[in-house]
């Protein structure tokens, strides 16, 4: 009985293996892009877009630089057709014009801790660093400017302004594990992720399905090599 004991701990030790997974991870972390577009949507929230409403609005972005830039100008657009404007694809065409800018986004982070900081002593050599607690943070801001003027007279409309922002998310260690979170960031995920009571969720189905398009006319032949419809002859 030992014997056979000791075989299977053997073979048990010798058969013994490992798995490695890999793993890879964005150029931006999904971290800094939800500061971001937090920062921006805390921002984009303190303009009123309510007179814009039956407006043809083109939104001048020539002056908008900075990152994240298509969805600063989607949000715009977004808000602007939920308080009932139009977006015109250019000037001439527009009752109103648009001007965005920005002062500033962008993110910083900070880093703090109680502890032993490293200490080279004599003789190249080096106690190493002791973090008891720690706090780490990083900010996202977001500065837009706005400007609006007749696309006709080019006389100014409004005062305008600036709209600022910040996002943040901060996190406790202690001992190396992470012990407390909070900020905006986590707040922003805990409203996205819970459900509406009575709400129902539209998912959509795991298998791909089409349907022809059906014939604008009776007798309309539609060539998949040209753009337009030829009526056949009878």
């Amino acid at each position: 009985m030992r014997h056979s004991f000791l075989i299977c701990t053997i073979f048990v030790f010798i058969t013994t293996g490992c798995t490695a997974t890999s793993t890879s991870n964005t150029a931006r972390t999904a971290k800094e892009q939800m500061l971001l577009s937090n920062s921006v949507d805390q921002s984009l929230d303190k303009v009123d877009f309510t007179p814009l409403y039956g407006q043809n609005v083109f939104i001048e972005e020539k002056y908008l630089e900075c990152v994240d830039k298509p969805y600063i100008i989607g949000s715009i657009r977004h808000r602007v057709m939920k308080a009932g404007g139009n977006i015109s694809a250019a000037a001439d065409g527009a009752d109103v014009v648009m001007e965005v800018r920005s002062g500033g986004v962008g993110t910083d982070t900070n880093d703090s801790f109680v502890g032993i900081p490293e200490i080279t002593l004599p003789g190249m050599l080096t106690l190493p660093e002791v973090r008891l607690t720690q706090r780490k943070s990083q900010f996202a801001y977001a500065k837009l400017g706005m400007v609006l003027y007749d696309a006709k007279t080019k006389e100014v409309l409004g005062d305008g302004g600036l709209s600022m922002a910040r996002s943040d998310d901060n996190n406790w260690y202690a001992f190396g594990v992470n012990v407390h979170q909070s900020g905006s960031l986590e707040k922003d995920v805990d409203t996205a992720a819970r459900i509406p009571h009575g709400m129902r969720t539209n998912r959509l189905p795991t298998t791909v399905a089409f349907d022809a398009p059906a014939p604008k006319e009776p007798g309309a032949i539609r060539y998949a090599s040209e753009a337009e419809e030829q009526k056949s002859e009878k």
